[in-house]
């Protein structure tokens, strides 16, 4: 949809969603922005106007996928369903389409193998998500990066400092670089690793070492900071004191 209306991605996200939360650790999740009537910003009168590009979502409408995972099962359980709503005309149509002609029919089927791995991570943090617990700040970032604003994943993934930290050929690099779709798998990896450290993408020998020295060198540096604002303020305030008398 992005590329259809020429914006970025972050851009994108600032016009057209709304963010709320998928679990109770704060998840990120999106969702199209609407009017206060609850109409989808981009119907008009002749119709769509983002139709060739419309989200999985609408393509299901008025059907839909749900998606259920046990701790015990190794995988996913898909279930489909038909939601009946008076303003959708489609069901006075005497034309009857099993879910898999349905689903040919709107160019699903490329859009749900996309968005597999996607919803199994979702899955998989919701089925485990007591021994996992609350991700950090930083990791629940990253997902919205990875899962959403991709224009800047990418430039987080080609900055200097995760160069040094992941092992990836130039090849690979340049492929991120240029192909949104290998950018998103890459972020399924990240997101796999960050959530459940798994290692799916190699670091650099020393890298993780070298970060902990830097980020050492970070912390004493603020803390020397810290201690020359306080004796500065130290000094000032006994200078005032002697002012005084």
């Amino acid at each position: 949809m992005k590329d259809a209306l020429s914006m970025d991605t972050t851009e994108f996200l600032a016009a057209h969603t709304v963010p709320f939360e998928l679990d109770m650790h704060g998840v990120p999740g999106l969702k199209l922005r609407t009017d206060e009537d609850g109409a989808c910003l981009f119907m008009k009168e002749e119709g769509c106007s983002v139709y060739n590009d419309r989200p999985t979502a609408c393509r299901y409408y008025p059907s839909g996928l749900l998606s259920m995972k046990s701790i015990s099962e190794e995988s996913d359980e898909r279930h489909f369903l038909l939601v009946k709503e008076d303003h959708c005309k489609g069901h006075d149509e005497d034309q009857i389409q099993t879910i898999g002609e349905y689903r040919e029919a709107q160019g699903v089927e490329e859009y749900d193998d996309l968005n597999l791995e996607w919803y199994q991570i979702i899955l998989k943090k919701k089925s485990t998500g007591p021994s996992i617990g609350k991700p950090s700040d930083m990791s629940l970032q990253m997902f919205f990066m990875a899962s959403y604003d991709m224009d800047r994943f990418r430039r987080f993934v080609m900055s200097d400092a995760f160069i040094k930290m992941y092992d990836l050929t130039d090849d690979e690099y340049a492929e991120l670089e240029s192909d949104d779709i290998a950018l998103m798998k890459f972020g399924f990896k990240l997101m796999k690793q960050v959530f459940f450290g798994e290692l799916t993408i190699k670091e650099r020998e020393g890298a993780w070492e070298q970060r902990v020295e830097e980020r050492k060198e970070v912390l004493e540096y603020r803390k020397q900071v810290e201690i020359s604002k306080h004796e500065q303020k130290t000094e000032e305030a006994r200078n005032a004191s002697i002012d005084d008398d």
